[in-house]
């Protein structure tokens, strides 16, 4: 019985395991890097944008609740830590997000796959970060 227990324990925290490495892809998580093109991507080679609401270099971000929903703020993980170019903000609800040279980066839901650019000129207000 004991070791039934065990070996269950162990599969449960090594799913848990996966399941961690996997959202990290998403829409959170390391630093992006520069597509062919120029365009900023996250780790999982999604486009980034910039919100031009938010201002430069204020140290926040002005898109919460349904804005967040469409657009995803590329989040900072516990162990990721800024550089001169990449910057972190704190978020209302505490949590950190990535921003570049002053400009908090987001995801934008309605691309499906990476080098989509759907959310570039939306309602004038976001732009494909470069």
């Amino acid at each position: 019985m004991k070791k039934s227990i065990v070996i269950l324990a162990s599969v449960v925290l090594a799913t848990l395991l996966s399941a961690c490495g996997t959202l990290s892809g998403s829409a959170s998580g390391s630093l992006p890097s520069k597509a062919a093109d120029g365009t900023l991507v996250g780790a999982n080679g999604m486009t980034l944008y910039t919100f031009k609401k938010d201002g430069k270099n204020t140290g926040m971000s002005e898109c919460y609740e349904q804005c967040a929903t469409n657009w995803p703020p590329l989040t900072v993980q516990p162990d990721e830590h800024p550089t001169q170019e990449y910057t972190q903000i704190i978020r209302m609800d505490g949590s950190r997000q990535w921003a570049y040279q002053g400009q908090p980066l987001y995801f934008y839901a309605k691309d499906a796959k990476p080098g989509d650019k759907l959310g570039d000129g939306v309602g004038g207000n976001w732009n494909v970060a470069k």
